[in-house]
């Protein structure tokens, strides 16, 4: 199974070579996390909890700068923070805490945005949730497993965030899961 994301066939569904890929049951082929999240929404719009707001150009507008606040100001840092705390450890490698602290410091910077955000609103997006809230559960869920949980718990409205977030039924079940 390792390096199976470099072999041709796989390559020929993610040309980047990374996971997700999602082969939908009609041989529909998408890659790439959030464009996954929006193909199942949109898909299964009329089911569930409706994620992306539609028909209201400032709901629409909201949930899009709330996702693109989740890609610019939490990915990137969280995603080096686990990178360094978990994956480096899994590949035999020692973390660099040097820089798990610039980047714990950088996070931290972004999060006290939220924290003046969600003084106001309930979610990132205004008082629904939506996948731009749910886009930060995977790497939000390893920070905390990883020690880095303090970053949520040390801001008021941050911490009510994760807490509603984190303790959705559909998320419980999903970790369970891996």
């Amino acid at each position: 199974m390792a390096k199976e994301n470099l072999s041709r066939s796989y390559l020929e569904k993610q040309p980047f070579g990374t996971i997700p890929v999602l082969e939908d049951a009609d041989g529909f082929t998408i890659y790439e996390s959030r464009a996954i999240c929006r193909y199942l929404e949109m898909k299964y719009k009329d089911k569930g909890t409706e994620l992306i707001p539609r028909g209201n150009a400032k709901a629409e507008g909201l949930f899009e700068q709330a996702a693109s606040i989740e890609s610019s100001y939490f990915d990137s840092h969280a995603n080096s923070i686990v990178g360094e705390r978990i994956f480096k450890k899994m590949r035999g490698g020692e973390p660099d805490m040097n820089k798990v602290a610039e980047l714990r410091r950088d996070l931290a910077e972004n999060l006290d945005v939220y924290e003046n955000i969600l003084s106001s609103q309930s979610y990132l997006g205004g008082n629904t949730f939506t996948l731009a809230d749910l886009f930060h559960l995977p790497l939000g869920s390893l920070l905390v497993k990883c020690g880095e949980g303090e970053l949520f718990e040390s801001r008021p409205h941050v911490k009510q965030w994760w807490n509603k977030i984190s303790t959705r039924q559909a998320w419980k079940t999903v970790q369970t899961m891996t």
